[in-house]
């Protein structure tokens, strides 16, 4: 019984440590392109005649636009 404990408490921990890892992985990956409509479908405005051509506001905020 208290092995039992002792092994779901060390899968627990690794299953949270892993989900950790693959969270950190992702938050590093660079800004992808959107369209000019992704962009105002995630509620920004495309600037596309301003240096950078970046989605300005919205879920897509600073990612360049294509």
């Amino acid at each position: 019984m208290r092995i039992r404990r002792i092994f779901a408490a060390v899968i627990a921990t690794a299953a949270l440590a892993g989900l950790g890892l693959t969270g950190a992985a992702t938050a590093q990956a660079a800004p992808a392109d959107v369209t000019p409509s992704e962009c105002r479908q995630g509620g920004g405005t495309p600037a596309i005649n301003e240096e950078g051509n970046l989605c300005k506001g919205g879920t897509h905020d600073g990612e360049k636009v294509d």
